[in-house]
Order: C-alpha cells, then structure tokens, then sequence
C-alpha cells in the first residue's frame, strides 16, 4: 500500500551520493520510504525483499520493536554526553556485552563512528602499541589485494581495490600487500575450499624484503565481503596467526561485515578458531539503524598503553561521538535482539539450505562461480567483453524491479540477506535472481 507521502524530493542535484552513478540514479531514481523486518517499501508503493540486509549492516532486519524503543528513550534521557575525560553508563555496559561474546582474549572495546574509522583506529592502535612497547621502528602496515578496509587514508592504503585507491595520490608510504585468495581451483566452492592456504607463505616474502623489525600489523578481512565474497582457503588464516606471531607483528581482523552473526557465530574468529590481536566492527553492531563502530582488542595491546603518571591520557586518538549514549543503547538493544531471538544460530542453522539455494544457480547463463559461506553468497558472472560491470549491473536494476535488493561489485553479485530470511524468502530470492539472469544479455 502506497503511503501517504511525496514520492520523491522535488530536487535530487544537491546530494552527491556515494558508490553511486549519480547520473543514471537521478534519470530515474530507485527510492525507499519505508522498511519493516525482511522489506523496503519503495516510494511507488512496491515491497523489495532485502537480499542484503541494507549494506550488510541490518542483521536483525528492519525497524525491529527493542532497538526503536531503545533509541526513542535514550534520545529524551540523555542525547549527548563527551567521552574524552567524562562517561555515561550505557557505553560501558555496551562494552561488557561484546566482550561478553567475543572471543576469549579480547577484552578492550574502543569506540567509533564507522567501519572506516575502525581501521584507522585499529592501524593507529597498532603503530603506537609497538612504540609504547620501545619498538617504534614498527610502523609498515600490510594489507592484501582486493582488501576493502574502508575509504579513508588508512584503510585505502591497506585495502586492494584498485578504483578504490587509485585516483588519489600516493597514500600513506611503508604499505605493502598480500596476494588475494581468488584463484580458479577454487571455482563453485562450497564453503571454505580446500586450495590456497600456500598464499599466506608470501607474508613470509614480505617480512623478508623490509624487515619483521619495521612492520606493525597486518590487516585482513576473515572473508572479504565488498570486492566480491572472497573466502579464505583451509589453513589461510591459521598460517598468517602463525607468521605475525612468529616476527612479533600484529594481526587485525577486519569484521565490519562478518561480525555479530553473518557466519553463523559472534565472529568471524571464533567460527574460524583464529585469535587476532584486534577485531574491527561496525555494521551489525547497532544493525545498521545508528552510526558506530568498534575495535575489540586484547589484553595485552591494551595494557601497554596503560604505564606511566595515572593522570596522563595513554592514547591520543578518539571521536566527538565516540560511545555515542544513543548509539550504544541501540547497541545494547541490538545484542538483545540478536540474543533472544538466536539470530547466530539460526544463521548457521540456515546456512545449509542457502548454500544448496545459491549452488542450483550452478549452468545459469553467464554464471562462472558461486562462493558462499555463512549466510553470505556471490554470483560471479562473464564481464560483457568491453564493457565491464555492465552485465552485473543491468542484473541489479533488474532485480529492483522484480522486488529483490542485491549488491553488486564489478560483475559479482554479492547476497548477504538478514538473519531474520525464512526459507522461503530463500527461495524467492534465489528464484527471482535466476529470472534475472535468464534475461540478461
């Protein structure tokens, strides 16, 4: 039913939107008015089922009762309160609640604003830890190819996609990469796959050619959402713990997409069994619906900051909305609702039959991979000759219009609906996704 509203503003030249193609979008614009649970309702009045929980941030779905009520209370309690020398009590008891599922070992949450503010932090944590420890000598920062890291400075120069970096400048200096895991062996894996755990050796190239003495961390995702699904082969990640901790660097994961439920566990971590040394988060921490972020760390980064006079601020970094009091109660009501309605298990519980879903797409015209894990999937498909991303993104405005959200990047669709999808709703999507593609060109 269509609501009582405008369907569009008047004007759409002032904003300038982003990761968009601007012209196209305002020749004929594609608008959400509304959203409840599995649904956007579009300003023609039209359901879209959500494929990917927004930006891979809404896991619990839309407009959930516990978070709206949680930041409709706060907001007329107490809106705004600094974090530099002063607190509120939500934001610790935000911060109890993720230590309370992270992994064990990781006791310290710092908080931000993004997921790109995570990385930054997280990098910045790590060049200062090594210099409080009397090795400020450590300040290289290893990323990998096709990494998506977020879009500021840091995480560009960490992060391997190439659109991403490649229109400004030289970035920050003493950055180096990791070879991506996408090799063809791996073609219509299921889950992990069994080939490339080899490439986690090349860190030992890289360690080499400057000197373990030089480098700070090495920053990776679990598995790589943004360039496209990439899943990290048998062993991959348990060799690269195993060689930072062998030459002292640390290793950050980057969990702004697979943190708080997408794999079926709290944490990427935890389902891979792999310990870093700091988590970026964002995302799914508030389920979307309020900006923040937060990079979990362990005990020990965080006890060589604290040395030295007690009256002293031990790390000089933060944001004006660190902890933010309404952020962190639709945090907590975030972790509630996740808890309560077993949002984690019943995304490993489902991840079977979205796989068996994803995989029967397997001889779709154009199709030349499948990956999936989790309740995460990517449909990889032939790049027109000439014209690249063209393919991939006619499948998405079709989509729109047969009332399906997916994301694409390049020519890879990319699904990673909320928790909440019922089989169902599995089957639409898929079904409806290979409609599309039987009509593509």
């Amino acid at each position: 039913m269509a609501l009582d509203r405008k369907p569009a503003p008047n004007d759409l030249n002032a904003f300038w939107m982003p990761f968009t193609s601007n012209r196209q979008f305002k020749q004929s614009p594609r608008m959400f008015v509304a959203a409840k649970d599995m649904h956007y309702t579009t300003s023609d009045g039209r359901q879209v089922l959500d494929g990917t929980a927004g930006l891979w941030c809404c896991n619990a779905g839309h407009c959930r009762p516990k978070i709206t009520e949680a930041i409709q209370k706060q907001a007329a309690e107490l809106d705004y309160a600094p974090a530099f020398q002063m607190g509120h009590p939500i934001a610790f008891e935000l911060a109890n609640r993720i230590i309370d599922i992270a992994p064990k070992g990781m006791e310290h949450v710092f908080y931000t604003n993004s997921g790109s503010e995570s990385v930054e932090t997280a990098l910045k944590i790590a060049i200062a830890y090594h210099r409080a420890r009397g090795e400020g000598t450590r300040t290289r920062l290893i990323g990998r190819e096709r990494g998506y890291h977020g879009v500021n400075f840091g995480g560009i120069s960490v992060g391997g996609i190439v659109n991403n970096r490649k229109f400004f400048g030289t970035l920050l200096a003493g950055v180096d990469h990791l070879p991506h895991t996408h090799i063809p062996q791996n073609a219509f894996a299921k889950g992990q796959p069994e080939h490339g755990a080899n490439l986690a050796d090349d860190l030992e190239r890289i360690v080499a050619l400057h000197g373990a003495e030089t480098i700070a961390a090495v920053i990776v995702e679990p598995m790589a959402g943004s360039t496209g699904v990439l899943l990290p082969p048998k062993g991959y990640l348990e060799k690269l713990r195993a060689i930072t901790k062998k030459h002292g660097i640390l290793l950050i994961f980057d969990e702004v997409i697979t943190g708080f439920g997408r794999l079926g566990s709290a944490f990427a971590a935890q389902h891979f069994d792999v310990l870093p040394d700091m988590m970026t988060t964002a995302k799914g921490l508030t389920n979307g619906v309020i900006p923040m972020g937060a990079v979990i760390t362990t005990g020990e980064v965080h006890d060589a900051f604290m040395t030295g006079p007690d009256h002293m601020i031990e790390l000089f970094h933060g944001y004006t909305y660190s902890g933010n009091p309404i952020a962190a109660a639709a945090g907590v009501a975030t972790l509630e609702t996740y808890k309560e309605e077993g949002l984690f298990e019943r995304a490993n519980d489902l991840a079977p039959y979205w796989e068996q879903a994803l995989h029967s797409l397997k001889g779709t015209r154009n199709v030349i991979d499948i990956r999936n894990m989790g309740l995460i999937g990517a449909v990889e498909l032939e790049p027109i000759a000439g014209q690249p991303t063209k393919r991939a993104f006619s499948a998405f405005l079709k989509a729109y219009e047969k009332g399906i959200l997916i994301r694409t990047t390049g020519d890879i669709i990319a699904m990673s609906p909320p928790l909440i999808i019922s089989k169902a709703e599995i089957d639409r999507l898929i079904g409806t996704l290979k409609e599309v593609l039987d009509t593509l060109e």
